[in-house]
């Protein structure tokens, strides 16, 4: 797992923002907002995913005086803790995704998302002047939620709680690993949170929901909303596991990208704390109900099949989201309608994909 010799340089003598992962989804969305305010970012990925080089290649053209790239793996601690070493902010967002995998193979995800976060702490804590350090966590943090109560209505899920239901789930929530992608990822959670209260490693964790957006590839594991969406776009069957009726409070990544950004702006006031980050009770949809818009979207009948629950699978998450609000003073999420009919136009676009324009709401 050592780094590849073509890792490549755009800066000389500056402090870059190190993104871990940062040819991902998010990372590359956060990477290009950070380059096109002037921001240096040195993208540390090892590419592993289908389209992350892609998504290195865009981000380089569009910035190559900003843009610079190690290609490795977080388990190569030498590597980790060299990019570390120079870094002005960390953002950590590399991790092992899926549910499944962890599943099939709890050691990787281990060494991945427990282990890799470790190594990096670490290398920070050996730092004279520690940066900061904003860490992509999840809502699995919470476990399935068996404890509450749910109703369907209609097409989707419902808390019987009458302040779940307007709110969404808090920061208060006991934490309640599920799966070894939720240990691993609560592991590394609590240990983000813990270097700061024992190390003064200046550190925020941000709870994410489901984020989604353009530069997305989402797959059956993870990325469902793209998934969804390209699956639609190409005529070929989407399976469901489940009945549909699950609800998540869906981000669109722009916004993801605002919080992180803010909580690094205001590392000092948000040190040590943790934050849900999602689309929040306004965003809140049920599988069913995107479909049935993603119907609308492509303009023909979707080719849906069902298959049993998941492990880990919660029937409702909604995201709590005042206090993140209101401690990075975060604007309104966009409206997941509006976000879903965008996502729709770039991967049609990007995927040399028919979509008829009067299909699109506007």
């Amino acid at each position: 797992m050592t780094a590849q010799s073509n890792t490549t340089r755009a800066m000389s003598g500056r402090r870059p923002v190190l993104i871990t992962g940062g040819a991902g989804f998010i990372g590359a969305n956060l990477a290009d907002a950070l380059a096109a305010e002037g921001r240096d970012v040195l993208v540390y990925d090892a590419l592993l995913r289908p389209g992350v080089a892609g998504n290195l290649a865009w981000l380089k053209e569009r910035h190559p005086e900003r843009i610079s790239a190690v290609i490795a793996d977080v388990r190569d601690a030498g590597s980790l803790a060299a990019a570390a070493s120079e870094a002005s902010a960390v953002i950590h967002l590399a991790a092992q995704v899926a549910v499944t995998t962890s599943l099939a193979d709890p050691v990787a995800d281990f060494a991945v998302n427990l282990g890799g976060t470790l190594t990096l702490l670490e290398a920070l804590r050996r730092r004279p002047d520690p940066p900061p350090l904003v860490f992509a966590s999840t809502n699995k943090v919470y476990g399935d939620l068996a404890d509450l109560t749910f109703r369907r209505v209609g097409n989707a899920y419902a808390p019987e709680d009458q302040a779940i239901l307007a709110h969404g789930i808090g920061e208060d929530r006991p934490l309640d690993f599920h799966t070894p992608y939720g240990c691993s990822k609560g592991g590394a959670d609590q240990y983000v949170l813990d270097y700061a209260r024992s190390f003064g490693v200046p550190t925020c964790v941000l709870r994410m929901s489901c984020i989604y957006g353009p530069r997305q590839m989402g797959t059956e594991d993870q990325g469902w909303v793209a998934h969804f969406l390209i699956r639609a776009l190409e005529h070929r069957r989407i399976t469901v596991y489940g009945d549909g009726c699950q609800v998540r409070d869906v981000l669109d990544v722009g916004d993801a990208v605002a919080a992180y950004r803010a909580a690094l702006a205001r590392i000092g006031q948000v040190k040590g704390r943790a934050y849900n980050l999602g689309g929040g009770p306004a965003n809140a949809v049920s599988l069913r109900q995107v479909l049935s818009a993603i119907e609308a979207i492509v303009g023909h009948p979707l080719d849906l099949g069902f298959e049993e629950w998941r492990a880990g699978d919660q029937r409702y998450y909604v995201s709590d989201t005042r206090r993140a609000a209101a401690d990075l003073d975060l604007a309104a999420p966009l409206p997941w309608r509006q976000g879903l009919t965008r996502l729709a136009a770039w991967l049609a676009e990007s995927r040399g994909l028919h979509l008829e324009p009067q299909a699109v709401p506007a």
